[in-house]
C-alpha cells in the first residue's frame, strides 16, 4: 500500500466544509464508542449497522458519504480491538481503553463520494457536505495507477493548509545486485548512529536548533488574547513551526534508511523500548527528537522493498560486552571508550555495533529463513515486526 499527498486548494466555503465534514467524522467515531460502552457485546458490524442509525436521527452526519460514515466507525473498533489485544497479551500498565476523540484533523472516504479528474490534477467530493472540487498539487504522478487501484481517499487538515491522501493497493518492490555487505546499527545521542565499521552519522537535532523560535512563538501565542484572531494566527504559526521539524526528522530518516538499506544485505539493530526509555526526564526530549522509531520502521520498509534482511536483536548488555572476547566490561554513561582487558580499545558505540552484527548474523544463522544464500528468503519474512522481541521472532 503507497500513500500520495498533495497539497489541496479551495474556497474558504470549501474549507468550511472540510472542516464540517471532520466534524461529522469524530462525532461518529465518539458515539461508536459510546454505543460500545453502554451495549455489551457490541462488535464490529454493530457499528456499522449504528452508522445508518446515526444518519437517520441527525441530518449533518446523513450529509456525509455513508462509506466515510463507515471509515469512522472502523476508526473507532480499531482503537476497540487494540484494547482487546493488549489486554490478551497482558501487556503491564494501561491497556489504552478507547477514548473519546477531542482534536481530529482527518476524514476518509472509501470508494465512493469522491471523483479524480480525468488530467488527475484535481478531485471532486460528491457527498452533501458541498466540498467540490479541489485543486490539487505535488510531485506524484497518478497516471501510473488505475482509479480502482485507488481503496482510499483522506482529507487531512494540517498547519500548512488541507492536504489530498492517496492509499493504492500495489506492492513496491525493487531489485538490486546483492553488495555481500552486513552492518550493525547502534542507535546514540551524541551520534545519530555508529555502524560495525565504525562510521558515526551526526544526529541532526532539529528540535534544539529550532528550540528557541518555538519559545518565542510559544510567548506570542500566550500573549494574545484567548479566543481572538490575532491568536489563532500566533497558534498557526507555530503550529507550521512544529510541522517543520516534523517533516525535516521523516526526510532525514527516509533518505538514511534508504541509503543503509541500498548498501547492505543484512541490517541488524536494537530492539529498543522506546516507550520505556522516554520515562527518564532527563533524556525523553533528546529520545524524541532522534527519531530512532522512524528510522526503524523506515529500515524495516526499504527491507522488504529491496528484498534485504533486517533484524532486532536484544539490546540488553551490547555496550558492557566486548566485541573481541566476549568479557562483560562495566561503564558508564559518561565512558565512552571501551577498554577490555585482552588489549581491544574502541568507542563505545562501536563495540555495541559490532556485538548487534554478531547478534544478528546468529539470529539469521539459526532461523534458517534468513539465510543469506537462499533465494527465496528474501521477502516479507525478513524483516521484524515493529513491538515484537527477539524470542517471538517465530519463522517458518
Amino acid at each position: 500500500m503507497l500513500v500520495f499527498e498533495f497539497k489541496a486548494y479551495g474556497k474558504s466555503a470549501q474549507i468550511v466544509a472540510i472542516n464540517d465534514a471532520i466534524r461529522t467524522a469524530k462525532f461518529i467515531r465518539n458515539s461508536c464508542i459510546r454505543r460500545w460502552m453502554d451495549v455489551k457485546g457490541t462488535g464490529k458490524n454493530d457499528l456499522q449497522k449504528y452508522c445508518a442509525v446515526l444518519a437517520a436521527n441527525f441530518p449533518f452526519a446523513n450529509e456525509l458519504n455513508s462509506m466515510a460514515r463507515q471509515a469512522a466507525a472502523e476508526r473507532a473498533w480499531s482503537s476497540i480491538s487494540r484494547f482487546y489485544d493488549n489486554c490478551k497479551k497482558k501487556i503491564s500498565g494501561k491497556k489504552g481503553f478507547p477514548q473519546f476523540q477531542k482534536d481530529c484533523r482527518s476524514v476518509e472516504y472509501k470508494s465512493s463520494g469522491w471523483k479524480l479528474a480525468d488530467n488527475r490534477k484535481s478531485i471532486i467530493f460528491t457527498d452533501k457536505k458541498g466540498i467540490g472540487r479541489l485543486k490539487l498539487k505535488g510531485t506524484r504522478d497518478l497516471h501510473f495507477y488505475q482509479i480502482n487501484q485507488i481503496k482510499r481517499v483522506r482529507l487531512v487538515k494540517r498547519a500548512m493548509g488541507v492536504y489530498v491522501q492517496f492509499c493504492i493497493d500495489v506492492n513496491r518492490s525493487e531489485n538490486i545486485e546483492p553488495t555481500g555487505n552486513t552492518v550493525g546499527l547502534d542507535v546514540g545521542l551524541k551520534e545519530y548512529y555508529t555502524d560495525s565499521d565504525g562510521v558515526m552519522i551526526e544526529n541532526p537535532k532539529f528540535l534544539l536548533r529550532s528550540e528557541k523560535v518555538l519559545k518565542r512563538l510559544g510567548r506570542r501565542v500566550s500573549r494574545r488574547l484567548k479566543g481572538s484572531k490575532n491568536r489563532d494566527k500566533a497558534k498557526t504559526f507555530l503550529g507550521k513551526r512544529h510541522l517543520r521539524i516534523s517533516r525535516q526528522r521523516k526526510d532525514h530518516a527516509v533518505k538514511l534508511a534508504r541509503c543503509v538499506v541500498q548498501s547492505n544485505d543484512l541490517i541488524a539493530y536494537e530492539d529498543l523500548r522506546i516507550k520505556n526509555m522516554v520515562k527518564n526526564h532527563c533524556l525523553a526530549k533528546s529520545i524524541n527528537d532522534a527519531s530512532w522509531y522512524q528510522f526503524r520502521i523506515w529500515v524495516e520498509y526499504f527491507g522488504r522493498v529491496f528484498k534485504r534482511v533486517t533484524v532486532a536483536v536484544n539490546p540488553q548488555y551490547s555496550s558492557q560486552e566486548c566485541s573481541s572476547c566476549g568479557e562483560i566490561v562495566k561503564k558508564t554513561l559518561s565512558t565512552r571508550t571501551h577498554v577490555c582487558s585482552c588489549g581491544c580499545v574502541m568507542d563505545r558505540d562501536e563495540n555495541a555495533a559490532r556485538n548487534i552484527l554478531s547478534r544478528g548474523l546468529g539470529t539469521v544463522g539459526h532461523t534458517g529463513t534468513f539465510a543469506l544464500d537462499a533465494s527465496n528468503a528474501w521477502g516479507d519474512e525478513s524483516s521484524t515486526l515493529v513491538g515484537v522481541i527477539l524470542h517471538e521472532q517465530v519463522m517458518s
